[in-house]
């Protein structure tokens, strides 16, 4: 203390320079953070998650085929374990092509989406309790029926509106039961969940799902819940569609991830349940089947009317539409 009140030049140094260095650390701070922030904003995000989806992708498949060869090994046959091997190496190769052709649809996706993270803000506040868009609507209790003749055999399809909600996201869902029946007998069970926001987009929260074969259940592959595991809503219909719009239906990375692109407002569809005009005509496909691909034509007050597989030519109709 007695040096400082003795040298208050020595005394004044020390706080410029303390005062210095604090000025330093702080320019140090700033240039580090808006470096950081550069980066991030550089950053394409959607590339970067089919980047990952590659990866993941790739490492399942290496993991099916070691654990095929390994049943191979336990094959006591030389001959038949020979026939193993072989189709396991066969099995590799075609899953890894898969791997490459679902990059690839993320990738022209991307072009389109844009850099940006997926990350919808979901306000519960925005939304309101019943789904009422003319192109998607869905009143309690109603059930559009829906039948075609499939390269696999006859589809009936029940499409039930329930009285039941679920909650997600702070979000009230309606939820809809959706049976599809393959020549009489059950071959998928599925509870799907919707909600309407202020705007009038109709949003898919998520969805249970099960595929039977010979009434078993023998996968649940597609079932998300938005809010869990990372995995987050989608629209399902837009609330004033545009051609060229295109937007994410769902996003459950390797799950679930369908994608919709409209194509037209004009189309006219002639189906069972009657003659519609002025239709709204998606293309939809996901990175997860990335030779499929379905038109489908939404008509006013109706909503869903027709799906077409256009690999197939297989057509699902709109039969009837059963009132609440």
């Amino acid at each position: 203390m007695s040096n400082m009140m003795t040298s208050p030049t020595r005394f004044f140094v020390h706080l410029l320079n303390g005062a210095r260095k604090s000025r330093i650390i702080v320019g140090l701070a700033i240039i580090i953070l808006g470096l950081v922030g550069f980066a991030e904003a550089a950053t394409d995000f959607c590339q970067k998650t089919a980047q990952a989806a590659l990866q993941g992708c790739q490492d399942a498949a290496e993991s099916a085929r070691s654990v095929a060869q390994g049943k191979c090994d336990n094959v006591s046959d030389p001959i038949a374990r020979t026939d193993c091997r072989k189709q396991a190496a066969a099995d590799f190769q075609d899953a890894l092509q898969t791997c490459q052709d679902g990059y690839a649809s993320r990738q022209a996706a991307c072009q389109k989406f844009g850099p940006a993270r997926y990350d919808p803000v979901i306000d519960p506040a925005n939304f309101v309790r019943h789904v009422t868009n003319p192109f998607f609507p869905l009143p309690p209790g109603q059930t559009f029926v829906y039948e075609g003749h499939t390269k696999d055999g006859f589809v009936h399809n029940d499409f039930i509106v329930t009285r039941k909600t679920k909650v997600i996201l702070g979000v009230t869902c309606t939820e809809v039961h959706d049976v599809v029946y393959l020549d009489g007998e059950l071959a998928e069970d599925t509870l799907d969940w919707y909600a309407q926001d202020n705007q009038g987009n109709v949003w898919y929260f998520g969805e249970s799902t099960a595929e039977f074969e010979d009434g078993r259940p023998v996968t649940v592959e597609g079932s998300f819940t938005a809010g869990v595991n990372g995995d987050k809503p989608g629209i399902i219909m837009e609330a004033h569609s545009v051609p060229g719009d295109f937007y994410r239906q769902e996003f459950a990375l390797a799950n679930a991830e369908d994608n919709a692109l409209v194509v037209s407002l004009d189309a006219t569809v002639n189906v069972p349940a009657g003659l519609f005009h002025h239709c709204l005509k998606t293309k939809e496909t996901t990175p997860l089947e990335p030779d499929a691909l379905e038109h489908k034509y939404y008509a006013a007050g109706a909503g869903n009317v027709l799906t077409v597989d256009v690999r197939t030519g297989d057509k699902i109709k709109l039969v009837k539409i059963h009132p609440n």
